[in-house]
């Protein structure tokens, strides 16, 4: 396959939605394994923790080279993967032609997997208000963010923007449908990924299917526990 194939054959767009779909994933790992870091603020474990190991986390991430050459490929596969998700959704929308005489429903496959192209959209507009949140801030504006010295280093206070974004209630409402359209992408993006790549013997897809489930619900509830739990307080 060409590179140029890559880009335009259906098998092509569908390759590439996998690797990119599979480097996501990954990154949700590392994002979400980030994010809990707030709750290190709970009487449970250090109610004197006061934000630290977060803002001590998202400095690292944010001041190590080799990360923000990374940020650079994440940025480039998002993109990535929703220019290529547009042109399936498109081409499978043209090539469909005449729809069914009955429809099949959930017979021919799930409500979630025929609706990857507006989920995808919800989880876009998502990332764009996340990130005017949180990224935009934290690279170029310093809007919001007071200085924090740890050791004798001096790092942005993003536990403290976390608390102002999340005391508005349409914020976290916002934060939680957006967590609930990714935890449907997921249910189906996570499988399809792997079988796109060639993984389709049947004792493999239901395994993975099995842990694509269980990914799916704690990636998803990490990120809507986090808004939710600023809101009301439990961690300050």
């Amino acid at each position: 396959m060409t590179w140029k194939q890559m880009f335009t054959s259906s098998v092509g767009k569908k390759l590439v939605m996998g690797l990119t779909g599979i480097f996501l994933i990954s990154f949700l790992v590392v994002h979400a394994g980030i994010n809990a870091c707030i709750f290190a603020d709970l009487d449970v474990f250090n109610p004197d923790d006061n934000g630290s190991m977060f803002n001590r986390a998202a400095h690292f991430m944010g001041s190590t080279v080799v990360i923000r050459i990374m940020e650079v490929g994440l940025f480039a596969g998002i993109i990535l993967h929703i220019l290529q998700g547009y042109l399936l959704e498109l081409q499978n929308r043209r090539s469909r032609g005449v729809g069914y005489a009955k429809p099949m429903g959930n017979e021919g496959s799930k409500w979630y997997s025929r609706s990857m192209g507006l989920l995808g959209t919800l989880i876009l507009l998502f990332l764009i208000l996340h990130l005017s949140h949180f990224w935009v801030p934290a690279r170029f504006t310093h809007e919001g963010l007071d200085p924090v010295v740890y050791n004798g280093v001096v790092m942005h206070d993003m536990f403290g923007l976390m608390k102002i974004t999340f005391s508005e209630l349409w914020v976290v409402i916002a934060y939680v449908l957006g967590c609930f359209s990714l935890f449907w992408h997921l249910m189906h993006g996570f499988l399809s990924a792997f079988r796109t790549l060639g993984l389709s013997n049947k004792r493999y897809v239901l395994l993975l299917n099995s842990i694509g489930v269980g990914y799916s619900v704690i990636i998803s509830l990490l990120f809507a526990a986090m808004p939710v739990a600023m809101y009301l307080k439990w961690v300050e």
